[in-house]
């Protein structure tokens, strides 16, 4: 289990970036600047922003899917070791109630905050608020939060289940996976750093709080 330290960490690190882009929304702008040229974003409408988005995307969804593979056939005798039900349980709940239910569910359906694409600074039509600011007029699927970026950071959750040799390269791995996600849905146009960076943020504290569950109860699997 991560110490109490980590968990107080990145509470602490979730607090102070609220505050910081609630005080210098500018933030947001001078880094989706950086990313716009020429009319445009860089990483929109191109071949490779589109495969690396792909697989981003889509690599959580696999990661979960080799799990349930494994558990299926320790469970059908195949497998020796393998992830047990509680394990799964962790995986699907916090997937579900992180990058699903917080962020796509309660924040993106209810923020209203525009995109940076669709905001007047970058030859948008509409206003730009800053993230604690609801009163945006995106109506569905909003800038506030990256569900994107929750997916990615996700991943530290089956990371956290990997044997403890490989847990650290799986925890790097994961966290590498939401950086990159993270820049390329601002080079998209398509997020604000404050949408991407609270959206992992959100996310890893639902899976450390999970993780704090599935640990009491489970025995080692690897």
């Amino acid at each position: 289990m991560p110490p109490p330290s980590t968990n107080r960490l990145v509470i602490i690190l979730t607090l102070v970036c609220m505050g910081l882009f609630a005080f210098a929304p500018e933030l947001d702008l001078s880094v989706s600047r950086m990313f716009f040229r020429d009319g445009g974003f860089v990483g929109a409408a191109t071949a490779t922003g589109d495969a690396a988005r792909r697989l981003f995307w889509d690599a959580p969804y696999l990661v979960l899917a080799g799990f349930l593979v494994a558990y299926a056939l320790r469970r059908l005798g195949r497998l020796r070791r393998g992830p047990d039900g509680r394990a799964i349980v962790f995986l699907v709940a916090t997937l579900a109630l992180g990058p699903g239910l917080l962020l796509n569910g309660a924040l993106k359906e209810n923020s209203g905050r525009p995109r940076p694409v669709l905001s007047k600074e970058f030859g948008g039509a509409w206003d730009f608020r800053p993230w604690y600011d609801f009163r945006g007029q995106c109506e569905t699927n909003c800038s506030f939060a990256s569900g994107e970026a929750g997916a990615s950071a996700w991943t530290l959750a089956p990371a956290l289940l990997a044997p403890p040799p490989a847990r650290p390269y799986a925890v790097a791995a994961a966290l590498l996976l939401t950086a990159a996600t993270a820049a390329l849905r601002i080079a998209y146009g398509g997020h604000y750093l404050s949408d991407v960076t609270l959206a992992a943020l959100f996310t890893i504290l639902v899976v450390l709080a999970g993780y704090r569950w599935y640990s009491r109860g489970s025995k080692t699997w690897i």
